[in-house]
């Protein structure tokens, strides 16, 4: 009996460390293309091979880097935009969810307003920047409405559509026992929906800070928006170039924050 259990307790402790060493593979793999491109990038600028004027080159953003550092006026830019942005998918998140219950309380209003979220979802949302503009002005309120309105009627849809995934046996059986609509939803539906909710989250942190970016551009004096904008304008394309790196980890910080708080509730389920 000890034998079996000593073996079955090998073959476990294999599992992991393969499972281990096939991460751990993966990341230097991922290390190692980075680390390639940016060296092809750097000697293809040194050389000639490609305009660094207009390609900017690694030695460069890093300088460009190091000066915003040394000013700290990319602290600044940086919390400007992940500010506008945390507020943005905050609200996309709350709106979202209120509107996406009402539709799965109602269903007539669920068949009157689902043409409208999926033209309001299809259209593009840089359209109406220059509407929000006029409306509001341009400022912090303009660019959260912008970084809202990209993400949220996707948000909508999505979670209307998790809330009726969900077991309809089990809200039957709700009602069976003498629950109401309010019992189903809150003991049945939401907790059920957790996967579906944080599936949408991982998608709209992205969609909200496109949206502020997008809002950046148009009705900015703060933000990596403005200073991609401000980049192109006078030619600085080494400053176009290192706030667009700085996005793409911020862009990455913010997933792999969510996808965190997601494999968290899976071990606790």
């Amino acid at each position: 009996m000890k034998n079996k259990e000593t073996a079955c307790l090998s073959a476990q402790e294999l599992y992991v460390l393969r499972h281990r060493r096939h991460h751990h593979r993966i990341a230097l793999i991922r290390l190692l293309v980075l680390v390639l491109f940016l060296a092809v990038w750097e000697v293809c600028a040194d050389y000639n091979i490609i305009d660094s004027f207009f390609f900017s080159s690694p030695s460069r953003v890093a300088a460009c880097l190091i000066s915003m550092l040394a000013d700290r006026s990319l602290f600044l830019h940086i919390g400007v935009t992940l500010f506008e942005t945390l507020v943005s998918f905050l609200l996309v998140i709350l709106i979202g969810l209120i509107c996406a219950t009402l539709l799965w309380y109602s269903a007539s209003l669920s068949e009157i307003l689902e043409p409208y979220l999926v033209v309001l979802n299809s259209l593009p949302k840089s359209a109406l920047a220059p509407l929000f503009i006029v409306w509001l002005g341009t400022g912090m309120n303009t660019i959260i409405v912008a970084g809202v309105s990209v993400a949220l009627f996707g948000c909508i849809i999505s979670l209307y559509t998790g809330f009726h995934q969900v077991d309809a046996e089990k809200i039957t059986l709700i009602y069976t026992l003498g629950g109401t609509k309010k019992d189903a939803f809150f003991k049945i539906v939401l907790p059920n929906s957790i996967p579906t909710i944080l599936s949408t989250m991982k998608v709209n942190i992205g969609l909200a800070l496109v949206g502020v970016i997008i809002g950046e551009f148009l009705a900015a004096r703060r933000g990596l928006g403005y200073l991609i904008i401000y980049g192109s304008q006078v030619f600085q394309l080494h400053l176009v170039i290192t706030s667009i790196l700085i996005l793409c980890v911020i862009a990455m910080g913010l997933y792999q924050l969510i996808q965190y708080a997601e494999h968290r509730y899976k071990k606790r389920v």
